[in-house]
């Protein structure tokens, strides 16, 4: 079998053994359900839409996902099976990718649950299901993107806690590039194709414009390119400390 896969499936089981997961999901589902509902006014504004929904998820992501990224490879390192796990006839490619596919698995799976919600806003009136499919698509990219950082703070780290804050710091940072109240004070200070520039890096930029059914390609570039980076990132940081 490939080495990924067994990681993958390794690591994916590891999740489910014990009640962390259970929380996790069942606190993501409550979340996401009381945002869109409540704090959305989802009844209010009488529009058959998920915008609430979808709305809420960089926030939801920014200290849920840390929780589950975390763990990746600062509980590795800690309890020394760091050691055995490079020493299998595996890559540090293939360690990284599959640890972060199970991850990613974990958190589509938590995503996945929410359907619900869809189901609701179909009975309740006449949406357009190809946009919400869309924001689903680039929840779930966002969320690889958040899990790819913390994938490589992880690396750097032995203290989970540290790699949660850190992480949280990173992605903290990427979300406010894109807030329309930060551009403009940037744009007070900064020339135009400097603020475009930051704007571009953000995540709330792609994201928001994926949510409203478009997908367009320099957004697919641009999460599978954060994703990339930070899992090549995440593979040199590996390397670099597997002596320490």
């Amino acid at each position: 079998m490939n080495p990924v896969a067994i990681i993958f499936r390794r690591e994916l089981a590891s999740y489910f053994a014990t009640p962390v997961a259970y929380v996790f999901i069942t606190i993501f589902l409550v979340l996401a359900g009381w945002f869109t509902f409540y704090l959305g006014g989802f009844y209010e504004r009488g529009q058959a839409d998920l915008a609430p929904f979808f709305t809420f998820h960089p926030w939801l992501y920014l200290f849920l996902i840390p929780a589950i990224s975390m763990r990746l490879w600062a509980e590795e390192r800690k309890s020394g099976t760091i050691e055995l796990l490079l020493t299998l006839p595996v890559t540090m490619v293939q360690a990284v990718l599959g640890k972060f596919l199970a991850a990613w698995a974990f958190a589509a799976i938590a995503l996945a649950l929410t359907f619900p919600i869809w189901i609701t806003v179909n009975y309740l009136g006449d949406p357009d299901n190809g946009a919400i499919l869309a924001g689903y698509v680039g929840s779930l990219l966002m969320a690889g993107a958040f899990l790819a950082i913390g994938s490589c703070i992880s690396a750097a780290t032995r203290n989970q806690v540290v790699a949660f804050i850190l992480t949280v710091v990173v992605c903290l940072v990427l979300l406010l590039a894109g807030l329309p109240m930060v551009l403009d004070v940037l744009g007070a200070v900064l020339p135009q194709f400097l603020v475009d520039a930051i704007a571009s890096m953000s995540f709330l930029t792609h994201f928001n414009a994926i949510a409203k059914g478009v997908i367009d390609l320099r957004d697919l570039i641009y999460f599978a390119l954060m994703i990339g980076f930070w899992l090549y990132a995440c593979a040199v940081v590996i390397d670099l400390r597997k002596a320490d």
